[in-house]
């Protein structure tokens, strides 16, 4: 089978990992389309492969990059459909962007063929005109659609999609994302001394991650012996510095900016427990969490907040504990009792890693994804709806 797949995302290499186990697993040919050159705030990333994927990797230069729905390929699309006669085609982006619209209308002007997209929106919003106009038309256009979490899907219905929706979460390479032997060694490269706590924050440094809140727990816990790692850059760092140093515990924290995919795990196997104390806001919610399940694959515990997906995954894994949002007097609690505790540590985290390695495996979810594309290919006369 031939799958054509369009995904931004897939400009950093690791992202094709995924398709890479998909294209292991099946034989099929895949294409994947990704922007020559994308714009971050991790500066401008060019498209490279990642060694284990095989197929098509086809650079298209983007208007607007870096601006997830409002980026555009400087193609129409339809010569590549022609040379590359796809069974299936794949839009690894939400329904609303012109991106998504613009391989739409490519396909349905070209080949027809059976056509999905993917959607992590987990807030029902209502877009202005002409978004909410191409997203609807979208959505009557689509073979099938993939969400990353069930309150994605639940959105997708409420916005009036009535076809099949299929689970596509986030995945892991379990032969990167494991417990790292060298731990020790980093936390003494990190200043921390081996028997004292690390607690770890990975990720961007913005105030909706709820970092002010784990820093007046923190507060509360002065008189414990620990450390805090500040893994990630954004636009809240000054504030947070600021804080910390108001507060008297700016000793108590070390800093390492944007570190790659490929290292994180060193990282995350080093802390005691990864905290994520993200705060809902009107126009975001957390939405899935992807460093929970890459702390749990490394045998670290997680300490998360109820925002968003945040304890629907908690709960499922059994991985950490969480604590009401905003709450800085729970979060010290649950702190507490982790930095108190090891042996409750240890096994959180190992229910964690274990419920990683049978839900949120490369080989899991693409051997799931790999059953979407079938059936979206090969249609049956009864739609198989699997949230």
């Amino acid at each position: 089978m031939n799958v054509f797949i369009l995904s931004h995302a897939c400009v950093t290499p690791i992202n094709q990992a995924f398709f890479a186990e998909v294209e292991r697993r099946t034989g099929w040919n895949l294409t994947i389309v990704a922007p020559a050159r994308w714009a971050s705030e991790y500066g401008s990333r060019v498209l490279e492969r990642w060694p284990d994927y095989q197929g098509a990797l086809v650079p298209v230069p983007v208007w607007l990059s870096g601006n997830v729905p409002l980026h555009v390929y400087r193609t129409f699309f339809r010569d590549l459909l022609r040379t590359h006669a796809p069974d299936v085609v794949f839009v690894h982006h939400e329904p609303y962007g012109l991106a998504t619209a613009q391989l739409y209308a490519a396909n349905a002007a070209v080949r027809r063929c059976p056509i999905g997209f993917f959607t992590w929106q987990n807030i029902p919003k209502r877009y202005p005109a002409p978004f909410r106009q191409l997203e609807q038309w979208v959505y009557g256009q689509s073979a099938f659609a993939c969400s990353g979490s069930e309150s994605a899907a639940d959105v997708l219905r409420q916005k009036g999609y009535t076809g099949p929706i299929d689970a596509l979460p986030a995945s892991l390479d379990l032969d990167l994302y494991r417990p790292y032997d060298g731990a020790p060694a980093l936390k003494r490269e990190l200043g921390v001394e081996e028997d004292v706590p690390l607690i770890g924050f990975m990720g961007r440094i913005v105030e909706e991650k709820g970092l002010g809140t784990l820093v007046q727990a923190l507060d509360q816990l002065r008189e414990q012996a620990w450390q805090v790692a500040f893994i990630g850059g954004g636009a809240y760092e000054g504030e947070l510095r600021r804080m910390l140093t108001q507060m008297g515990l700016i000793d108590r924290c070390t800093w390492r900016a944007y570190v790659p995919h490929t290292e994180a795990p060193r990282y995350l196997s080093a802390f005691d427990v990864l905290v994520l104390p993200s705060e809902t806001r009107p126009n975001w919610k957390e939405q899935f969490g992807r460093v929970i399940i890459e702390a749990m694959a490394c045998g670290t515990p997680v300490l998360g907040s109820d925002s968003g997906e945040i304890p629907h995954l908690i709960e499922a894994t059994q991985g950490g504990l969480t604590f009401a949002e905003g709450d800085a007097h729970a979060l010290a609690a649950r702190l507490q009792s982790l930095l108190t505790d090891p042996a409750l540590g240890h096994r959180l985290a190992e229910h964690g890693r274990r419920a990683v390695q049978e839900r949120f495996s490369l080989a899991a979810v693409a051997e799931a994804f790999a059953g979407t594309l079938r059936r979206a290919a090969r249609p049956s006369t009864t739609p198989i709806q699997v949230h």
